[in-house]
């Protein structure tokens, strides 16, 4: 395996490592699975519940929760490695509801006096947060924006 990226001792401390969360009781089971270049390596350890004899089944089914985002990101850069997709190319196509966006004229602007966004949002600025929509540091109901935010709540 070690032409493939993945090392035979680099999985084996991959495995100790897991295994022992499981020993300590940091976590019932888990599963870990590495692959690359056709090749993949699947370790289970431990059980689906504390106090359980069951042991965990290779093909569980968890929920993920708030690594939603990082497990996207993976996915994306993956894409973004194989050239499938470019960092820098707008999402437009991709995201039609995120095409063609109107942002205020300024920040004291009423909602309906808008223009047409300087640049279109690329994969980079979805993976950095920096979309566009931003946080008022100001009072409630210092602008319209904060008003039709309240009011949409």
């Amino acid at each position: 395996m070690a032409g493939e990226g993945l090392s035979e001792e680099g999985l084996a401390r991959l495995d100790d490592v897991m295994a022992g969360h499981v020993e300590r009781g940091r976590l019932p089971g888990l599963i870990t699975l590495v692959a690359r270049g056709g090749v993949a390596h699947v370790q289970v350890h431990g059980t689906r519940t504390f106090g359980d004899d069951e042991p965990m089944a290779r093909d569980a089914i968890f929920r993920i929760a708030s690594l939603t985002k990082p497990v996207a990101a993976v996915a994306a850069l993956t894409l973004v490695e194989d050239g499938t997709l470019d960092l820098g190319s707008p999402v437009d196509d991709l995201l039609p509801e995120l095409a063609d966006r109107r942002v205020l004229t300024s920040i004291g602007a009423d909602l309906d006096d808008t223009a047409a966004a300087d640049r279109p949002i690329t994969l980079e600025d979805l993976l950095t947060f920096r979309l566009g929509f931003g946080c008022i540091m100001a009072p409630p109901n210092t602008y319209p924006i904060q008003v039709a935010e309240a009011d949409s709540s």
